[in-house]
């Protein structure tokens, strides 16, 4: 550490794009930032607007003054453990551009692997619930994606905290995606029934959320890791509410943990579901489980 800070302070502080990339870079390698490269060249990037490819052929160009200012800001606040996402308040999921800010868990890749599932099951003219909606990434993708579009498929996306519905109306909005957003603890709010429900709920065991990077621990909401001792405490009260807001054959899809698969079947088989199966994420890992309600449902 000592070494790169030394590098560091070596770095003259001139204001071309290419000082400014090598100085961004050093800066948060000095401060233990993983990836302090794609970090730096995503900050200055925002800041400048500038693309690679006419970074590579004007990389000697001067920032003005306040760009110049404005980078290092940013980049102390990266080098805080402020997610870069944060900083930016944008990040992309499915190929589309979702806001987020502290009040939304940060859409990752591996949720990508529930859309993409949950897309392959859409057909026309369904009714489709995403429970803790968080950012709307899930529902605002589905409703965009599904069957060729909003006009297709019926999305409701529900979530606890009003905050981050409010980031989700937004999102829904910029994207141009139809979908009706409720207050809801879970199924409190929700009425009717539906053909698919899909769920990114909290799901880390309380006690490993300390041990996380600070980047999630002091950033992201509390409200969307936290799944309890065991983790899988939403995922009981989803299935065990589901089945009076699922059609028979309705699906239900959920993220999990890489370590939860047996956990969740066992809920879903105990509940009554069938076909139950799992999906692996790009890394190998388990991260989707899913079955169908072939129950009639007795109210």
């Amino acid at each position: 550490m000592r070494e790169r800070a030394a590098d560091l302070r070596d770095i003259k502080q001139g204001t071309t794009l290419r000082g400014a990339l090598e100085y961004g870079r050093a800066c948060l390698a000095a401060r233990g930032i993983d990836d302090a490269q794609t970090d730096a060249w995503l900050l200055l990037e925002y800041v400048t607007g500038i693309s690679r490819a006419r970074y590579l052929a004007e990389r000697e160009t001067e920032l003005s003054e306040a760009d110049w200012r404005r980078y290092r800001g940013l980049l102390e606040r990266r080098a805080a453990r402020i997610p870069l996402q944060h900083l930016t308040g944008e990040q992309e999921f499915m190929g589309l551009p979702f806001l987020v800010n502290e009040h939304v868990l940060i859409p990752r890749q591996d949720t990508e692997t529930l859309a993409e599932t949950a897309l392959g099951f859409v057909r026309p003219g369904m009714r489709i619930l995403d429970l803790c909606t968080g950012s709307g990434c899930l529902a605002v993708s589905l409703a965009k994606l599904a069957c060729g579009g909003a006009q297709s498929v019926t999305v409701d996306g529900a979530d606890l905290s009003p905050e981050a519905l409010a980031v989700a109306r937004e999102n829904a909005r910029r994207l141009g995606a139809r979908v009706r957003w409720i207050q809801s603890d879970l199924f409190a709010a929700i009425d009717g029934v539906y053909d698919m429900i899909v769920s990114n709920p909290p799901y880390i065991r309380t006690e490993e959320i300390e041990g996380l990077a600070d980047e999630v621990r002091l950033h992201e909401p509390r409200l969307a890791l936290d799944g309890s001792a065991d983790g899988l405490h939403f995922y009981r009260e989803i299935v065990r509410e589901s089945a009076r807001h699922l059609r028979p054959g309705g699906r239900l899809l959920f993220e999990i943990g890489c370590d939860q698969r047996q956990a969740v079947e066992r809920l879903l088989a105990e509940a009554g579901f069938a076909e139950i199966a799992a999906v692996r994420d790009l890394a190998g890992l388990d991260r989707v489980v899913h079955g169908i309600w072939q129950e009639e449902i007795h109210v």
